[in-house]
C-alpha cells in the first residue's frame, strides 16, 4: 500500500502579515497531483489542519475545497486533528463525510477504532490519535498522572489490544500529533509541555509498521518507522533551512516500510541576513537573496536611519527586522529581549522571583509555578476549544 504522509497545513495563517492562502491553495493542488500521479493509495493528515480553532471563512473553504477534490479522486483519507485545531469542529460532519472515503477522527475515545483499508495483501488498520491534552483526557484513559507520556502511551495500549483481536498479518498505520523525543522543533510550532515536559519517547508506539507524525515543522526521521512530515509551508524564519516534503511511503505485505520525500512548491524563498546595515547593502554575495523573504538583523553599534527603507531598496521583501548591537554581554544598554532570548516562561518567573528575593526558588516553589504555567496553558485551550 501507499501511503501519502502530511500533516501541519494550517490553513488560515500568514507569514508576517504575508496571506498565505493562495500559497496553501498551491499546495492542495500539489497534494492532489502528487496522489494522481504517484499511485497512492491512502493519503494521511496528522493534525494542525487550520491554525485556530476558529479559522478565518477562507481557510474553511480552502479545506472544503480539498475533501471536494481528494475524494473526487476516490483515494481514502484519514486526517486527526493537532493541538492548533479545535477537534470538536474539525469533526462535525465525521460520520456523512466518511461515506466519501474522507475519515475525519477527532474523538480520542475512538483511539482504538481503526479505519480499515485494504489492498491485495490484505488489510491496513489505520488508527487516529488527535493531539491529546493530558489534563483534558486522562480521565477518558483512566491515568493517574496528567502527562503526554501516560496519556499516549494509554492510547497505544488500546491500539495495541485492538491489532490483537485482529486477523494475522494485518498491518498498522498510527496517526499521531505529539512531540517525540528527538525531534527538532522551530519557533512556529505551539508549546505542548506539560509538567515541564513535552516530549515522548518514541518507543510507545511499538507494535506499529508505520507511524505519521505531526506537531514538528521539519521533515524528519526519528526512526525507520517514526517520521514527522513536517509542515507543507514555512511558518517562521526558523524554518529557512527546512526542505518542505511530504513522505511517500511504501507498506509492503510483511509489513516492511521504504519512504520517500517528495517536495513540496516554494511560494518564495527565506533569508536570515546578519551584518552592519552598509555591509548587507553592499555584499555582492547577497544577490540571491534579493527576491526572497528576508529577515535582517543589524549589528550596527548604533541604530542607522531608516534601516528598512534602505534594506527594501536591495531587498523588497523584507519582512522582519532585528537590532541586536555589537556588544558585550554584560553591557548595559543590552536590551531585555536580547537577555530573555531562549529562556522559557517558566525560567523567566523564576528568574523573577531570584531577582526580586535574592535567592532562586526551590523545588516546591519551581513545582507551584509550573503548576501554575499548566494551569494557563489549559484553560486557554479549554477556551479556545469552546469558542
Amino acid at each position: 500500500m501507499r501511503i501519502l504522509h502530511t500533516s501541519d497545513w494550517h490553513l488560515g495563517r500568514a507569514f508576517h502579515r504575508v496571506n498565505l492562502l493562495q500559497a496553501q491553495a498551491g499546495f492542495i493542488g500539489h497534494l492532489v497531483t502528487t496522489v494522481r500521479e504517484r499511485a497512492v493509495d491512502a493519503v494521511v493528515v496528522s493534525g494542525d489542519v487550520y491554525d485556530r480553532a476558529v479559522p478565518p471563512l477562507a481557510a474553511v473553504e480552502l479545506f472544503d475545497t480539498a475533501l471536494h477534490r481528494l475524494a473526487d479522486l476516490g483515494v481514502p483519507t484519514v486526517m486527526i486533528s493537532g493541538n492548533h485545531d479545535s477537534a470538536r469542529r474539525l469533526g462535525v460532519g465525521a460520520g456523512l463525510i466518511d461515506r466519501a472515503g474522507i475519515h475525519l477522527r477527532t474523538e480520542p475515545s475512538a483511539a482504538g477504532t481503526p479505519v480499515i483499508l485494504r489492498d491485495t495483501h490484505g488489510d491496513v488498520a489505520f488508527y487516529g490519535l488527535p493531539y491529546l491534552e493530558p489534563a483534558l483526557v486522562k480521565d477518558e484513559f483512566g491515568v493517574d498522572k496528567a502527562g503526554h507520556e501516560a496519556v499516549l502511551g494509554a492510547a497505544m495500549d488500546r491500539v495495541r489490544a485492538d491489532l490483537a483481536a485482529r486477523p494475522r498479518g494485518t498491518r498498522s498505520v498510527v496517526l499521531a500529533h505529539a512531540f517525540v523525543t528527538g525531534g527538532q522543533a522551530s519557533d512556529s510550532e505551539r508549546d505542548i509541555t506539560v509538567g515541564g515536559v513535552a516530549a515522548v519517547p518514541a518507543g510507545i508506539f511499538g507494535g506499529a509498521d508505520y507511524v505519521a507524525l505531526g506537531h514538528l515543522h521539519g521533515c524528519q526521521t526519528i526512526t525507520e518507522r517514526v517520521r514527522y512530515s513536517g509542515s507543507p509551508l514555512a511558518y517562521s524564519f526558523s524554518e529557512a533551512d527546512h526542505r518542505k516534503s511530504m513522505w511517500l511511503v511504501d507498506l509492503d505485505a510483511d509489513g516492511s516500510v521504504t519512504a520517500e520525500r517528495v517536495d513540496c512548491p516554494v511560494p518564495r524563498p527565506l533569508a536570515r541576513l546578519r551584518g552592519r546595515l552598509d555591509d548587507l547593502l553592499a555584499d555582492p554575495e547577497l544577490a540571491r537573496h534579493e527576491d526572497a523573504w528576508v529577515e535582517a538583523t543589524l549589528t550596527d553599534p548604533f541604530r542607522p536611519a531608516e534601516p528598512m527603507a534602505r534594506l527594501t531598496e536591495r531587498f523588497p521583501h523584507t519582512l522582519s527586522l532585528v537590532f541586536a548591537p555589537e556588544r558585550a554581554p554584560d553591557d548595559p544598554r543590552v536590551s531585555y529581549a536580547r537577555r530573555l532570548a531562549g529562556r522559557s516562561d517558566e525560567q523567566i518567573a523564576e528568574d523573577f522571583v531570584a531577582h526580586v528575593r535574592g535567592a532562586a526558588p526551590d523545588a516546591a516553589e519551581t513545582a507551584v509555578l509550573r503548576e501554575a504555567f499548566d494551569a494557563v496553558r489549559v484553560d486557554h485551550t479549554v477556551r479556545e476549544v469552546a469558542r
